[in-house]
């Protein structure tokens, strides 16, 4: 198994999905993990006491990852806890499907905020703490930005800024050693597809039918991928986007 015995990782949007089976994952390699929410603190406080009851160590922090002050704040606020944190995986994230001429521009502005700006904000502050050095970033993408598929625009759009960024902030801070990555998930069984109607769906049939593997991912397809780009056995790995996706793109 692959350590991660004396890191500590933050994950955004972990309180569910994806997030907390990284988050989940991350700590049964040994890190200190910080278990990022913004609405439901419930599901963070279970996250957090599921890695605990496994002998791990975790706190659940209150943050909106598109705003400036609650992103310096969690940052402090995971110092406070655990030390520095150098290892951060930017999974918050929200999305929609529509026509590309019924997106609104407050729709517009939710998605970009959150799946863009607020991976900008956290990658910022990560970098601004020079004991970061050495540490990983991993970026949540979506197989998405490769299938293209209609009424996926909006989120394609956001998803395929933030994957571009990855590669660009790698090489800007591979001078001081830290990685930067970026993970694609494929449709996923997750409580947010759930409950959106789209698990059991024809939709779902349809996609799974077009995902080489034949089924939708699961957070625990994703987690192991998350971990090794966390590890130093990804230690010669920047500025790469690895499609976790089941062969769909």
């Amino acid at each position: 198994m692959l350590s991660l015995d004396g890191r500590v990782a933050l994950v955004t949007g972990a309180s569910r999905g994806i997030g907390a089976g990284i988050a989940t994952a991350l700590a049964e390699a040994g890190a200190a993990v910080v278990v990022n929410y913004v609405h439901d603190q419930r599901a963070a406080d279970r996250v957090v006491r599921g890695i605990e009851a496994g002998g791990g160590r975790a706190v659940a922090i209150r943050a909106d990852v598109s705003s400036p002050t609650d992103v310096s704040s969690l940052f402090a606020a995971a110092r406070g806890a655990f030390g520095v944190v150098d290892v951060l995986v930017n999974n918050a994230g929200v999305y929609s499907f529509a026509p590309f001429d019924a997106v609104s521009p407050q729709e517009f502005h939710r998605q970009f905020d959150i799946n863009v700006l607020g991976s900008f904000l956290t990658m910022r502050e990560f970098a601004a703490a020079p004991e970061a050095d050495g540490g990983a970033i991993i970026n949540l993408s979506t197989a998405g930005v490769s299938t293209l598929s209609p009424f996926t625009a909006l989120y394609a759009a956001s998803k395929s800024a933030i994957t571009a960024a990855t590669v660009v902030v790698a090489r800007e801070l591979a001078v001081r050693d830290i990685r930067v990555n970026a993970i694609a998930p494929t449709g996923s069984d997750t409580e947010g597809t759930r409950d959106m109607g789209f698990v059991g769906s024809p939709a779902h049939e349809r996609m799974a039918a077009e995902i080489p593997l034949g089924r939708l991912g699961v957070p625990e397809d994703i987690a192991p991928v998350a971990v090794f780009l966390a590890s130093s056995a990804a230690r010669f790995i920047t500025g790469e986007v690895i499609f976790a996706s089941g062969g769909h793109r």
